[in-house]
């Protein structure tokens, strides 16, 4: 049986974490190693880990320590992390069994990692459906990262996260990793993850992260050699606003 790393980010959100590790914890895959990267919270959250370290053992490895933002963060965890599949949550699996059918997809299909659906949501209502479904980089389509598992040997083949975006960090990996089509993703038509937790992207710094986020979005794609990157991102911007339409109008 494959051994599966989750890995969550956090800083000053005991409440949050709580949730959220109650929710990884619960998964019924046997094999799962579980890594809390903590950036020095000093809310309570380093004596909760403590807390789940004493009641878990190995399972569950955590470090609490200053770092340089969400994508160091993630790289520690995946620098930390001994399984075959790794992914990161830092918010809520839909089910007990997300983890199981991830796997499943992956070995069934023979692919190097999976992705599903999300939805985002503010005081208890969808705002957002990410539908992306499958499709091409060129085509403004992007797998949902919050539901991104891989095999290890990805992360050791096309490296980590670039420091360098603050914002489109995971964008860039994920055309680094997709460019050449060598890289084979299962897709679960599924809600696998319910985000409560804005990325980056799409957090509070509204209007003017969009524009960040386009113009790294671009850099990204002009980096890795893609065809017609403005073209590329205006597709993707309006697939992205089209998601928020979704989520207002409650549509699939």
């Amino acid at each position: 049986m494959q051994k599966v790393s989750v890995i969550t980010m956090t800083f000053n959100e005991c409440e949050n974490l709580k949730a959220c590790a109650t929710k990884v914890l619960k998964q019924d895959y046997p094999n799962l190693e579980y890594i809390i990267v903590d950036g020095g919270s000093t809310d309570g959250s380093v004596e909760f880990l403590a807390s789940l370290k004493e009641q878990y053992g190995d399972k569950v490895t955590y470090v609490s320590e200053p770092d340089k933002g969400l994508y160091d963060a993630l790289n520690k965890g995946i620098r930390m992390a001994t399984g075959d599949i790794v992914g990161l949550m830092c918010d809520e699996f839909t089910n007990d069994h997300i983890i199981s059918e991830m796997v499943e997809a992956i070995e069934r299909e023979g692919a190097d990692g999976v992705h599903g659906d999300v939805d985002f949501v503010q005081n208890g209502k969808v705002v957002r459906r990410w539908r992306m479904g499958i499709g091409t980089i060129n085509g403004g389509w992007m797998p949902a990262h919050p539901t991104m598992f891989l095999k290890r040997e990805i992360y050791e083949k096309y490296g980590l996260y670039e420091l360098g975006y603050v914002i489109a960090a995971d964008y860039e990996f994920i055309v680094r990793m997709l460019k050449s089509g060598e890289t084979k993703l299962a897709y679960i038509p599924k809600v696998l993850v319910h985000q409560y937790h804005g990325e980056n992207s799409t957090s509070t710094g509204g209007f003017n992260n969009y524009v960040r986020s386009f113009l790294e979005a671009r850099r990204a794609l002009i980096v890795n050699g893609m065809p017609h990157p403005t073209t590329t991102c205006i597709i993707r911007t309006f697939r992205v606003f089209g998601q928020f339409a979704r989520g207002i109008f409650g549509k699939s």
